[in-house]
C-alpha cells in the first residue's frame, strides 16, 4: 500500500508533497519519490549534524575500545547508525549519564537494536510527553518508566 503520511522531519518537502484534490487515499508516484528524497537527505544531514562523532571518538568519550563501542551498538546499549565511509556514526549526547541507562532498556521495549528507530523515538516530539522528545524529557528528570513505557506503547 502506497498512503501518504508525512511526519516531521521529512515535512520539509510538504508544500510539494501535499495530496491532490481527488478522491483517492493513495499517494502518487511523484509525491512518494519526494518523500523518499526528503528521507535520503535527512539521514544524509543527520550523520553530518555536529552532535555525531565516529566509533573512535565514542570509545574515547566512554573510556573503551572501538570493538566494544560496535557490540553495544549491535546490543542495542547505545545508538549507531551506519556510516556509508566506514563504521558507525553515533550521537555524542546519549553518552550524557541522563540518557545512557534509558538506552538499553528502552531498545528493548521498543524490539529493536536499529539506530534510526531508537533515534528517531528520542528525537520525535510526543503527544505523551506534552510535545517534549523523549530525549529532552529524560535530560529534564522525567521518569525513565514513564519513557520506557512509551517506548513499550509505540513499538505495538
Amino acid at each position: 500500500m502506497n498512503t501518504l503520511t508525512i511526519h516531521a522531519p521529512f515535512a520539509t518537502e510538504s508544500a510539494q508533497l501535499r495530496h491532490e484534490a481527488t478522491d483517492s487515499p493513495y499517494a502518487t508516484a511523484t509525491q512518494t519519490a519526494a518523500l523518499l528524497r526528503s528521507g535520503v537527505q535527512y539521514r544524509r544531514d543527520r550523520m553530518e549534524a555536529a552532535d555525531m562523532i565516529t566509533t573512535d571518538e565514542a570509545a574515547e568519550l566512554a573510556g573503551t575500545s572501538r570493538v566494544t563501542i560496535n557490540a553495544w551498538i549491535k546490543s542495542g546499549r547505545c545508538i549507531g547508525m551506519s556510516n556509508l565511509r566506514r563504521g558507525f556514526k553515533l550521537p555524542r549526547w546519549q553518552f550524557e549519564p541522563a540518557i545512557w541507562p534509558a538506552l538499553q532498556p528502552m531498545a528493548k521495549n521498543l524490539g529493536t537494536n536499529d539506530g534510526w528507530q531508537l533515534l528517531a523515538f528520542l528525537e520525535s516530539p510526543a503527544t505523551a510527553l506534552d510535545g517534549q522528545t523523549p530525549r529532552a524529557a529524560l535530560e529534564q528528570g522525567a521518569p525513565l518508566e514513564r519513557i520506557l513505557a512509551l517506548a513499550t506503547a509505540e513499538a505495538h
